[in-house]
C-alpha cells in the first residue's frame, strides 16, 4: 500500500472523529492481565547527513567538545537542540528490515517479544484509568470502558497493544513503517471478530498521518517506539499534534543513563538475551526532563512520570518511583492556544511559590 493511499484510508476510517466528546470523569477498574504488547514501528534514518543532524537532537549537547547536560545549556542551546529539521524523517530502514525480519514473532508470546508482552500489564491500566476518569458515572461502561475513545498507536507493530484497547471498546488507528507488520497485525485480527471493525492498520509514517489528521485522537500513544527513531523531537512534536486539545499523550521508554545502557542493552542483549543484540542503541535513548521539555514546548504537560522495572525470573513488570531504567509518561494537551511552555523546572518552582 502506497503513502497516499494508506493516507487517504485513514482519512476515511476517522471521518467521524469530529463527533461529540463527552466530558467525563474516572471510576475504578481492575487491572487486566494475560494481554499482549508490541515492539517498535517507526525508525532512524541512516543517512550520514541525518545522522549528523541527530547528533544535536539527544539528550545532551555538545559543547567545547565536552557533553552538557539540559541544567548546564543556555536557552540559544536548548532551542538549537530541540529545533526540528524540515527534512528530518523518524524512519531508518535498516531498523524496519531488523524488525521486519521479526514479523512473523510478535503474537509468541514465550519468544523474542516475551518482555514487551508482559509490559501491556502496565501500559494497557495507565492508558484506561487515564481516559476514563474523563468520563462521568453515567457514561462509564463496566465492559467497555474506552468506548467512544479514538486511539493513534504510533508503531503498532503486529497490533499488541492496540488489540487489549480495542477490547476494552477504543476504536484504533496503527500506524507502522514496516509493511511486514501491518500484514501480521491484520491476519491476527481476523481472528477476533469482536474487535476487527474497531482496529485499521496503516503502512505509513506518523509525519504523513499528521499532515491530514491533525487534532483527531483522544490518545496518542508511542509505546517503546522513542529510542527507535532518528528524530525524538519529530516524533514528540507529531503526537502532540494529533492528538485534540484536552486529550492525552502516552510515551513508554528509556532513560539515558549508565545503569539503563548496562542493563538494557549490555545485560538484557548480550547476558541474557532477552533481546536480540543491537535492539537498542544508548545514543538515541531520551530522558524524563528532556522528552517533558519536549511535550511541554508542543503545548502538553506531564501529568504523570512513574519508573518501570522488568523482573527477568519472573518475567514480569512492576512500577517503581525510580525512572533511572525504564519509565512511564502521561501528558495532556492544553485546552486552549493561550498555553505558555516553560522549562519544566521553572513550572515547578512556581508552582511551589503559589503554595
Amino acid at each position: 500500500m502506497n503513502v497516499s493511499r494508506a493516507v487517504c484510508q485513514c482519512a476515511k476510517w476517522t471521518k467521524n472523529m469530529n463527533g461529540p466528546r463527552p466530558d467525563v470523569k474516572f471510576h475504578g477498574w481492575a487491572v487486566s492481565k494475560g494481554q499482549n504488547l508490541r515492539q517498535v514501528g517507526i525508525f532512524e534514518s541512516t543517512s550520514k547527513q541525518q545522522r549528523m543532524i541527530k547528533c544535536n537532537m539527544n539528550n545532551q549537547f555538545i559543547r567545547n567538545n565536552r557533553y552538557t547536560t539540559m541544567e548546564e545549556m543556555t536557552p540559544d542551546e536548548k532551542a538549537q537542540k530541540f529545533q526540528r529539521p524540515i527534512s528530518q524523517t523518524t524512519i531508518d530502514e535498516e531498523e524496519v528490515s531488523k524488525f521486519s525480519a521479526l514479523s512473523a514473532l510478535w503474537w509468541d508470546e514465550g519468544g523474542e517479544f516475551e518482555a514487551l508482552h508482559s509490559l501491556n500489564e502496565l501500559r494497557v491500566p495507565l492508558i484506561r484509568d487515564a481516559l476514563v476518569s474523563k468520563k462521568t458515572l453515567d457514561e462509564y461502561n463496566v465492559a467497555k470502558p474506552l468506548d467512544g475513545f479514538w486511539i493513534l498507536d504510533i508503531g503498532s507493530g503486529g497490533g499488541i497493544l492496540s488489540e487489549p484497547l480495542a477490547r476494552l471498546g477504543a476504536s484504533i488507528i496503527g500506524v507502522d513503517a514496516s509493511e511486514e507488520n501491518i500484514k501480521i497485525a491484520q491476519a491476527h485480527l481476523i481472528h477476533d471478530p469482536a474487535i476487527r471493525d474497531k482496529v485499521k492498520y496503516v503502512n505509513t509514517t506518523v509525519e504523513e498521518i499528521a499532515q491530514t489528521q491533525a487534532g483527531k485522537f483522544d490518545a496518542v500513544v508511542a509505546s517503546e517506539v522513542l529510542e527507535h527513531v532518528a528524530d525524538a523531537n519529530t516524533l514528540v512534536s507529531c503526537a502532540c499534534q494529533l492528538v485534540r486539545p484536552g486529550g492525552s499523550v502516552f510515551f513508554t521508554t528509556i532513560n539515558k543513563t549508565r545503569i539503563a545502557h548496562l542493563l538494557g542493552v549490555v545485560v538484557a542483549e548480550r547476558v541474557l538475551r532477552l533481546l536480540a543484540p543491537g535492539t537498542h542503541d544508548w545514543e538515541k535513548f531520551v530522558a524524563p526532563k528532556d522528552l517533558s521539555y519536549m511535550l511541554n514546548k508542543n503545548n502538553c504537560a506531564t501529568r504523570l512520570l512513574h519508573g518501570m522495572l522488568y523482573n527477568p525470573l519472573t518475567k514480569r513488570w512492576s512500577w517503581i518511583k525510580d525512572t533511572s531504567i525504564n519509565y512511564a509518561i502521561h501528558a495532556v494537551k492544553a485546552e486552549s492556544d493561550d498555553f505558555l511552555w516553560t522549562d519544566v523546572s521553572v513550572r515547578k518552582e512556581q508552582m511551589e511559590g503559589q503554595s
